[in-house]
């Protein structure tokens, strides 16, 4: 697996990671988040003889989907959301599009995906875990043969995602991380989708103190 991570400004506080995988025998791509840049996701591509297969969406906010028209009309490739976020993809309250100052964004899925659904990037598998918390249809795509998780907005580096917006569970979040994702291996690297990457095991001691509060 080839991995590049770009830091997109948005302008709605940390920059966006976006991600772009690249299966090496097939060349077969998949973009996470792709939230502007687009000529710089489109060189990146380029450079790495990728043909994009999948725009991926952890999650509907507009500081992940601003670029996603744009790089589908460059490069093609289905947009994948988990259905339950699908409809704040035209819903500028859901997606909060109007606080980034770029007005409505509007999209349309070309698959809704579900919790435990397989997607295929040649010999790369990836299992979609959906984690609602920060948004009801917030997702984090799993690779076992690789180690690494791209979490979204769900769970960062030393903290978690923001439960103050719309659709938004602080309740639901926790459960996320406690059931889908704290059972994972400690060796699964954590690619987030603002800021550092993490090591799992580092992050697990954070909810394991909170858990006796909580629950």
């Amino acid at each position: 697996m080839k991995l590049k991570e770009l830091k997109i400004d948005t302008w709605m506080g940390d920059p966006t990671n976006c991600y772009i995988i690249v299966d090496e025998d097939s060349k077969e791509t998949m973009v996470i988040d792709p939230a502007g840049e687009v000529e710089q996701i489109e060189e990146l591509i380029n450079i790495m003889e990728g043909k994009l297969k999948y725009i991926y969406l952890t999650h509907c906010h507009g500081d992940h989907i601003l670029g996603v028209t744009d790089l589908k009309n460059r490069c093609g490739g289905k947009i994948l959301i988990h259905r339950e976020d699908s409809e704040g993809l035209n819903n500028p309250e859901i997606n909060l599009s109007p606080y980034i100052g770029v007005g409505e964004i509007e999209l349309e899925a070309d698959s809704r995906i579900d919790d435990q659904d397989l997607i295929h990037l040649g010999n790369l598998q990836f299992k979609v875990l959906h984690t609602p918390g920060h948004t009801k249809g917030s997702t984090s795509l799993y690779c076992e043969e690789e180690m690494c998780l791209f979490s979204g907005d769900t769970i960062f580096r030393g903290t978690w995602g923001r439960t103050d917006l719309p659709t938004s569970s602080r309740e639901d979040i926790m459960k996320s991380i406690e059931e889908k994702i704290m059972i994972l291996p400690d060796e699964t690297i954590v690619y987030p989708g603002h800021g550092m990457m993490a090591m799992l095991k580092d992050e697990k001691p954070i909810y394991l103190e909170l858990k006796p509060k909580l629950f």
